[in-house]
């Protein structure tokens, strides 16, 4: 857990836990932080980092979608599909926030992608679908 959190650092949450269950296990979120762009229900995975109330923050995952420096885009920097966020996702060609989501929710029910090719096994992910993505993405 990162960001405007009261203890952030390292969390273990039990198997099923849900963002909200890691943010209070975190402290909470410090006075004023706006929690609308977390979902607060979605389960967590294991080596996930949440970022809570960072909107500028120094890694590529917190940058604007579609910007220079968002990973998967003009940078040339791939994203990984293991540590992703919505917003990191959704920043790939071709990829809306049903995709990205979908994306997180296969990870969140399958584990840790072992290869790119389990993209295919997304909902969603055609043989297209996948080779537009597939120089954009690792493990």
């Amino acid at each position: 857990m990162a960001g405007k959190v009261r203890r952030p650092g390292l969390v273990r949450a039990k198997p099923g836990s849900r963002v909200a269950d890691v943010l209070a296990m975190a402290g909470g979120a410090l006075p004023g932080v706006d929690l609308t762009t977390l979902n607060l229900a979605r389960p967590v995975t294991d080596g996930e980092q949440i970022l809570v109330g960072v909107s500028g923050a120094p890694q590529p995952s917190a940058t604007q979608p579609g910007s220079p420096t968002t990973p998967g885009t003009t940078s040339g920097e791939p994203v990984n599909l293991n540590t992703a966020t919505l917003a990191q996702l959704e920043s790939l060609p071709g990829v809306g926030p049903v995709l990205a989501q979908r994306i997180l929710d296969w990870r969140t029910e399958h584990g840790r992608f072992t290869s790119v090719d389990e993209l295919q096994e997304v909902t969603g992910v055609g043989t297209k679908k996948f080779e537009s993505l597939k120089p954009h993405v690792h493990v």
